[in-house]
């Protein structure tokens, strides 16, 4: 039903429609700053930071699932691969794409020699958190996420 292969720059269009979409389903859209331009810079430039898998339906090769990642460095654990988006559109969740994509990032992290892989999913989320404990995650709690944008940054140290 589905096939799975690395990334390209031609697909950022679609990829950055998927994020969009997740966005929306997560009620945040207005937090999409990100554009095509700064993915393929930032994706295919001299020094890439992330890495992602697409899957595509056979019967028509659109691209309707994706996964992003990249690597962190735990100074307790070492080299990990950071999940940072799985999104499956719609219409096609729970027909298995999400699987293939979590499985193929789990094995990049293999590959990568990584000693693990980490990735967040929002409290709400239960149909995430159910997929996430059919594979026996660790959910930690207690710990918050920060931030601080470019914008805020340049304030603070001007």
């Amino acid at each position: 039903m589905y096939t799975l292969r690395a990334g390209k720059k031609e697909d950022l269009p679609r990829v950055l429609e998927l994020v969009k979409e997740l966005a929306l389903y997560e009620k945040a859209p207005e937090q999409v700053t990100n554009t095509i331009e700064m993915m393929e810079k930032d994706g295919f430039g001299p020094h890439p930071v992330f890495g992602f898998f697409v899957a595509q339906k056979v019967s028509t090769e659109e691209i309707i699932g994706i996964a992003i990642y990249y690597y962190r460095y735990s100074t307790w654990k070492g080299k990990r691969l950071y999940l940072e988006d799985i999104v499956v559109t719609e219409s096609e969740r729970g027909h298995g794409a999400g699987k293939l994509l979590f499985d193929r990032v789990m094995k990049k992290s293999l590959e990568e020699n990584c000693t693990g892989m980490m990735w967040q999913v929002l409290d709400w989320n239960s149909p995430a958190i159910n997929f996430y404990n059919k594979y026996g995650a660790d959910l930690e709690g207690g710990w918050l996420n920060c931030h601080l944008q470019s914008t805020e940054i340049r304030v603070l140290l001007d």
